[in-house]
Protein backbone atom coordinates (compact mmCIF):
# COMPACT_ATOMS: atom_id res chain seq x y z
CA UNK A 1 0.00 0.00 0.00
CA UNK A 2 1.08 3.58 -0.70
CA UNK A 3 -0.02 6.54 1.38
CA UNK A 4 -0.64 9.66 -0.74
CA UNK A 5 -0.01 12.08 2.12
CA UNK A 6 -1.81 14.63 4.24
CA UNK A 7 -3.24 16.52 1.27
CA UNK A 8 -5.38 13.48 0.54
CA UNK A 9 -6.37 12.78 4.16
CA UNK A 10 -3.74 10.04 4.20
CA UNK A 11 -5.54 8.06 1.49
CA UNK A 12 -3.90 4.74 0.68
CA UNK A 13 -3.78 3.01 -2.70
CA UNK A 14 -2.67 -0.48 -3.56
CA UNK A 15 0.70 -1.49 -4.96
CA UNK A 16 0.82 -1.30 -8.74
CA UNK A 17 -1.58 1.65 -8.94
CA UNK A 18 -1.24 4.16 -11.79
CA UNK A 19 -2.74 7.63 -11.31
CA UNK A 20 -3.22 10.44 -13.80
CA UNK A 21 -2.70 13.97 -12.43
CA UNK A 22 -4.65 16.42 -14.58
CA UNK A 23 -4.87 20.19 -14.33
CA UNK A 24 -6.15 22.75 -16.85
CA UNK A 25 -3.62 25.31 -15.67
CA UNK A 26 0.15 25.45 -16.09
CA UNK A 27 1.07 25.10 -12.43
CA UNK A 28 0.60 22.74 -9.54
CA UNK A 29 0.60 19.32 -11.13
CA UNK A 30 4.30 18.56 -10.78
CA UNK A 31 4.32 19.89 -7.22
CA UNK A 32 1.61 17.39 -6.33
CA UNK A 33 3.52 14.53 -7.94
CA UNK A 34 6.78 15.43 -6.19
CA UNK A 35 5.01 15.87 -2.85
CA UNK A 36 3.52 12.37 -3.13
CA UNK A 37 6.93 10.95 -4.03
CA UNK A 38 8.61 12.75 -1.12
CA UNK A 39 5.92 11.57 1.30
CA UNK A 40 7.10 8.02 0.61
CA UNK A 41 10.69 8.98 1.28
CA UNK A 42 9.87 10.90 4.45
CA UNK A 43 7.44 8.34 5.81
CA UNK A 44 10.06 6.12 7.37
CA UNK A 45 9.68 3.34 4.81
CA UNK A 46 12.35 4.77 2.53
CA UNK A 47 10.40 4.36 -0.71
CA UNK A 48 12.53 4.86 -3.79
CA UNK A 49 11.61 7.66 -6.20
CA UNK A 50 12.05 7.72 -9.98
CA UNK A 51 11.18 10.83 -11.98
CA UNK A 52 10.97 10.95 -15.76
CA UNK A 53 11.20 14.57 -16.90
CA UNK A 54 10.37 15.71 -20.42
CA UNK A 55 10.06 19.42 -19.51
CA UNK A 56 13.00 20.50 -17.32
CA UNK A 57 16.57 19.32 -16.90
CA UNK A 58 17.48 16.57 -14.49
CA UNK A 59 19.51 18.75 -12.12
CA UNK A 60 16.59 21.12 -11.63
CA UNK A 61 14.14 18.29 -10.98
CA UNK A 62 16.52 16.52 -8.61
CA UNK A 63 16.94 19.75 -6.64
CA UNK A 64 13.17 20.29 -6.50
CA UNK A 65 12.65 16.78 -5.18
CA UNK A 66 15.49 16.82 -2.65
CA UNK A 67 14.22 20.10 -1.19
CA UNK A 68 11.15 18.18 -0.02
CA UNK A 69 13.09 15.46 1.79
CA UNK A 70 14.07 15.38 5.44
CA UNK A 71 16.01 12.14 5.04
CA UNK A 72 18.16 10.35 2.46
CA UNK A 73 16.31 7.94 0.20
CA UNK A 74 17.07 6.45 -3.21
CA UNK A 75 16.14 8.73 -6.12
CA UNK A 76 16.67 8.47 -9.85
CA UNK A 77 15.89 10.97 -12.61
CA UNK A 78 15.51 10.14 -16.30
CA UNK A 79 16.33 13.42 -18.08
CA UNK A 80 14.78 13.53 -21.57
CA UNK A 81 15.53 17.22 -22.08
CA UNK A 82 19.21 18.08 -21.84
CA UNK A 83 20.56 16.04 -24.74
CA UNK A 84 17.68 17.09 -26.99
CA UNK A 85 18.64 20.72 -26.36
CA UNK A 86 22.19 20.00 -27.53
CA UNK A 87 23.68 20.26 -24.08
CA UNK A 88 26.54 18.14 -22.85
CA UNK A 89 25.26 17.59 -19.30
CA UNK A 90 27.68 16.65 -16.58
CA UNK A 91 27.31 13.25 -14.99
CA UNK A 92 25.60 13.41 -11.61
CA UNK A 93 24.73 10.48 -9.38
CA UNK A 94 21.06 9.67 -9.72
CA UNK A 95 20.56 11.21 -13.18
CA UNK A 96 20.45 9.23 -16.42
CA UNK A 97 19.75 10.62 -19.87
CA UNK A 98 17.44 9.69 -22.72
CA UNK A 99 18.15 11.33 -26.06
CA UNK A 100 14.76 13.08 -26.26
CA UNK A 101 11.10 12.75 -25.19
CA UNK A 102 10.50 10.56 -28.25
CA UNK A 103 13.23 8.12 -27.18
CA UNK A 104 10.60 5.93 -25.58
CA UNK A 105 12.75 2.81 -25.75
CA UNK A 106 15.53 4.64 -23.91
CA UNK A 107 13.11 5.93 -21.29
CA UNK A 108 11.85 2.42 -20.62
CA UNK A 109 15.40 1.05 -20.36
CA UNK A 110 16.45 3.74 -17.87
CA UNK A 111 13.34 3.08 -15.77
CA UNK A 112 14.14 -0.63 -15.61
CA UNK A 113 17.77 0.08 -14.72
CA UNK A 114 16.76 2.29 -11.79
CA UNK A 115 14.23 -0.28 -10.56
CA UNK A 116 16.88 -3.01 -10.69
CA UNK A 117 19.44 -0.78 -8.99
CA UNK A 118 17.03 0.03 -6.17
CA UNK A 119 16.00 -3.62 -5.82
CA UNK A 120 19.64 -4.69 -5.56
CA UNK A 121 20.12 -2.16 -2.75
CA UNK A 122 17.16 -3.57 -0.82
CA UNK A 123 14.43 -1.11 -1.84
CA UNK A 124 11.16 -2.92 -2.46
CA UNK A 125 8.69 -0.01 -2.75
CA UNK A 126 9.04 2.69 -5.40
CA UNK A 127 7.12 5.76 -6.50
CA UNK A 128 7.44 6.82 -10.13
CA UNK A 129 6.46 10.20 -11.61
CA UNK A 130 6.25 11.11 -15.30
CA UNK A 131 6.23 14.85 -16.11
CA UNK A 132 4.66 15.25 -18.55
CA UNK A 133 2.51 13.26 -20.96
CA UNK A 134 1.60 16.47 -22.75
CA UNK A 135 5.19 16.78 -23.96
CA UNK A 136 5.08 13.26 -25.40
CA UNK A 137 1.91 14.17 -27.29
CA UNK A 138 3.63 17.22 -28.77
CA UNK A 139 6.19 14.98 -30.49
CA UNK A 140 4.29 11.75 -31.14
CA UNK A 141 0.79 10.74 -32.15
CA UNK A 142 -1.77 9.41 -29.70
CA UNK A 143 -1.45 5.81 -30.87
CA UNK A 144 2.31 5.75 -30.30
CA UNK A 145 2.00 7.38 -26.87
CA UNK A 146 -0.80 5.00 -25.89
CA UNK A 147 1.29 1.94 -26.78
CA UNK A 148 4.27 3.30 -24.86
CA UNK A 149 2.16 4.09 -21.79
CA UNK A 150 0.51 0.68 -21.92
CA UNK A 151 3.96 -0.87 -21.49
CA UNK A 152 5.12 1.75 -18.96
CA UNK A 153 2.07 1.46 -16.70
CA UNK A 154 2.37 -2.31 -16.95
CA UNK A 155 5.95 -2.02 -15.72
CA UNK A 156 4.76 0.04 -12.76
CA UNK A 157 2.16 -2.60 -12.00
CA UNK A 158 4.55 -5.55 -12.26
CA UNK A 159 7.05 -3.74 -10.02
CA UNK A 160 4.25 -3.17 -7.47
CA UNK A 161 5.16 0.51 -7.54
CA UNK A 162 3.02 3.67 -7.56
CA UNK A 163 2.85 5.57 -10.86
CA UNK A 164 1.97 9.26 -11.18
CA UNK A 165 1.52 10.75 -14.65
CA UNK A 166 1.13 14.50 -15.16
CA UNK A 167 -0.92 15.96 -18.04
CA UNK A 168 -2.22 19.40 -19.00
CA UNK A 169 -5.85 18.46 -19.58
CA UNK A 170 -6.72 21.64 -21.51
CA UNK A 171 -3.99 21.00 -24.08
CA UNK A 172 -5.79 17.95 -25.48
CA UNK A 173 -9.22 17.19 -26.86
CA UNK A 174 -11.79 15.04 -25.10
CA UNK A 175 -11.06 12.00 -27.26
CA UNK A 176 -7.37 12.08 -26.37
CA UNK A 177 -8.08 12.43 -22.65
CA UNK A 178 -10.70 9.68 -22.77
CA UNK A 179 -8.30 7.33 -24.57
CA UNK A 180 -5.46 7.93 -22.12
CA UNK A 181 -7.69 7.58 -19.06
CA UNK A 182 -8.24 3.93 -19.97
CA UNK A 183 -4.66 3.23 -18.87
CA UNK A 184 -5.03 4.53 -15.32
CA UNK A 185 -6.66 3.23 -12.16
CA UNK A 186 -7.71 6.69 -11.02
CA UNK A 187 -7.17 10.39 -11.45
CA UNK A 188 -6.13 13.32 -9.30
CA UNK A 189 -7.88 16.42 -10.62
CA UNK A 190 -6.84 19.98 -9.87
CA UNK A 191 -8.86 23.09 -10.65
CA UNK A 192 -8.73 26.78 -9.93
CA UNK A 193 -11.15 28.06 -7.31
CA UNK A 194 -12.16 31.55 -6.27
CA UNK A 195 -9.34 33.89 -5.35
CA UNK A 196 -6.87 32.03 -7.59
CA UNK A 197 -6.69 29.22 -5.05
CA UNK A 198 -6.65 25.60 -6.17
CA UNK A 199 -8.84 22.67 -5.27
CA UNK A 200 -8.15 18.97 -5.63
CA UNK A 201 -10.09 15.72 -5.70
CA UNK A 202 -9.43 12.04 -6.40
CA UNK A 203 -11.71 9.91 -8.56
CA UNK A 204 -11.69 6.33 -9.79
CA UNK A 205 -10.24 4.83 -6.63
CA UNK A 206 -13.14 3.97 -4.39
CA UNK A 207 -15.62 6.81 -4.07
CA UNK A 208 -14.80 10.12 -5.73
CA UNK A 209 -13.67 12.56 -3.08
CA UNK A 210 -15.16 16.02 -2.74
CA UNK A 211 -13.23 19.06 -3.95
CA UNK A 212 -10.98 20.33 -1.20
CA UNK A 213 -8.44 23.16 -0.88
CA UNK A 214 -4.96 22.30 -2.10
Amino acid sequence: MYNLGNTFSDMEVGSGTNLLISDPSMTGKRDIALDILAHGGNGGDGDGAIIVTTKDGGEHILSEYNSRLDTTTPVGVVDCVSKQQGMNPRQIDGIEFASSPVDMTGIGIKLSEFLQQFYDSGVRANRIAFDSLSTLLMYSNLQTVFRFLHVFTGRVQSAEALGLFVIDSMAHDNQTMSTLRQLFDGEIEVREAEGNDSEIRVKGIGSTTTWQPL
